[in-house]
This record gives structure tokens, sequence and C-alpha cells, in this order.
């Protein structure tokens, strides 16, 4: 899993930024993807660094303690 970095409203939902290896990478994620994930957008846009990326699982989790 990736630390999210950063985190950007779109028309349809939220891009996502980690990086990897040094590089910075994205994947955007729909309002119906989000809820399906338990995901508070308003959160994920106001506390990006909460959050991992499972990049092959394709899915976000909480990372509060």
């Amino acid at each position: 899993m990736h630390d999210i970095v950063s985190s950007k409203k779109m028309e349809n939902g939220i891009v996502v930024f980690w990086m990897e290896r040094g590089e910075k990478k994205n994947d955007s994620f729909n309002y119906a993807e989000l809820i399906d994930m338990k995901i508070n957008a308003g959160d994920l846009l106001n506390q990006p660094t909460s959050y991992k990326i499972d990049k092959e699982g394709r899915k976000l989790v909480s990372a509060k303690k």
C-alpha cells in the first residue's frame, strides 16, 4: 500500500496522488466507488494523508488509528 500525498476534486469524483519509486502517480475514483469503499469524500479531500491506496486491488483504506 502507498500513502496518499494529495487529492483533487474532479467533476465526477476525486483523483488521489501518491509517490512510487520517486515518481508521482495518480488514480481517480468516482463517488459511487468511494461510497462502496465507505470512504468519506470530504475527508479524503481535506485530509488525504489519512488514507492509503492499494493500487493492485484499486481501493482506498483509512490509515487512521
